[in-house]
């Protein structure tokens, strides 16, 4: 089918609750995507950061066509090797917790919340999180991402949420009380602008979570898997959770979440507590370990942090050359570029000249590429970037 085409089909049997750009994607190659008219596109935010190895990585595709002739999915009252292994392996890279599997990061934080509920007592029923922050888009979730923008049509949201500036310690210290069940928050905000947290904020939340009896919970849907450089973003800030969230770029580009919790919280969570009909299915799964195993034979996670200081300095330099850029900011491959106006326009214009970035909070250029990105890619990029605000100054 032709572009218009595929659109019109999409028109007709398709919900619109999303804003499509007008490209019907065919192809997806390590760092690049094509369109259905042959366009080749430099992909800097790949599957809105899920492809985090690049597209169909080698491995990943390898270990797909291995499980998919032997068993796609067994429900969860049997034992599946691939889900062993895959909570075996994220267990050894972050602080040796006990993995609940479901599909999205949304599903993840909804498992935390009611996790930390589980764990705590019927007394404490109050979260407290981060203005900025951005955790989903069920009831639970959305009422947890503090932006009224993603509240609007849906009031009144779940009662006990208690929103709090990002980085504010002495707004944190207020806010809690013997209520609160747990803090969740974001070590990098992605969604939020790129907006990273202090080691002192991060470190205040795992104090006063200690002293109140409540739960220290990090969404690193967006920080995880690497992208950061390390494994996980909490590793960057010299403090450990009681439960980490994980999605996006886990499986490769397939569906997988995952909620990691220390050992005597997780046994909180028992038989009809809360479950997940696809979770930790066995494609999921054997994509969720190729992905590990190609980070680290493939040194990925060395080449995130190289590759992300080598970015921001780039930046840096274009900040220099156009007033439109007011600062850079972020950790590794986890980047954004706060601009003096609104970033569509820059988004639309450098798609056009084959580059694929985002904006998000309106004015924030945000740029994940995949952790197999060069240097060579990378300057591609900034050169297209630079093109299209040379034409905008």
């Amino acid at each position: 089918m032709t572009t218009q085409e595929t659109i019109e089909l999409f028109n007709k049997y398709v919900i619109a609750n999303y804003g499509r750009l007008p490209r019907v994607i065919v192809k997806g190659e390590g760092c690049y995507m094509y369109d259905v008219d042959g366009n080749k596109i430099l992909d800097m935010f790949p599957g809105w950061a899920v492809s985090g190895i690049g597209h169909c990585h080698p491995r990943v595709v390898e270990a797909l066509r291995k499980q998919a002739g032997e068993l796609l999915h067994i429900d969860n009252t049997f034992y599946s090797e691939q889900q062993g292994e895959l909570a075996k392996l994220l267990s050894e890279r972050a602080f040796g917790g006990k993995c609940f599997f479901c599909n999205s990061g949304a599903e993840a934080n909804e498992a935390a919340l009611k996790l930390a509920r589980l764990y705590t007592s019927q007394e404490k029923y109050k979260f407290i999180t981060a203005e900025g922050s951005f955790h989903g888009r069920t009831f639970a979730t959305v009422t947890a991402t503090a932006q009224p923008k993603y509240h609007e049509g849906f009031l009144p949201l779940l009662p006990g949420f208690v929103y709090v500036p990002f980085n504010d310690i002495s707004a944190l210290e207020s806010a809690f009380s013997d209520e609160v069940a747990a803090v969740l928050v974001e070590p990098i905000q992605g969604e939020g602008g790129i907006n990273v947290a202090t080691a002192e904020y991060l470190q205040a939340i795992r104090r006063l979570c200690d002293e109140k009896g409540a739960v220290m919970i990090l969404d690193e849907v967006q920080t995880g898997m690497g992208r950061t450089g390390k494994w996980f973003g909490y590793q960057h800030f010299d403090v450990e959770p009681d439960i980490i969230t994980m999605a996006k770029a886990l499986g490769g580009g397939v569906a997988i979440g995952a909620m990691m919790a220390r050992g005597e919280i997780a046994a909180s969570l028992v038989p009809g507590k809360h479950a997940s009909t696809f979770g930790g299915n066995c494609l999921a799964c054997a994509a969720g370990v190729s992905v590990i195993k190609a980070i680290e034979e493939d040194n990925l996670l060395e080449n995130a942090a190289e590759l992300g200081q080598y970015i921001k300095d780039k930046l840096e330099q274009l900040k220099q050359k156009h007033s439109m850029i007011d600062s850079v900011r972020g950790i590794g491959l986890m980047i954004g570029v706060q601009l003096n106006g609104p970033g569509k326009e820059i988004v639309d214009k450098c798609l056009e000249k084959g580059l694929r970035i985002n904006c998000t909070n309106n004015t924030v250029l945000r740029l994940m590429p995949a952790m197999i990105a060069t240097k060579d890619q990378i300057d591609q990029a900034i050169e297209i970037l630079d093109t299209v605000m040379k034409e905008g100054d």
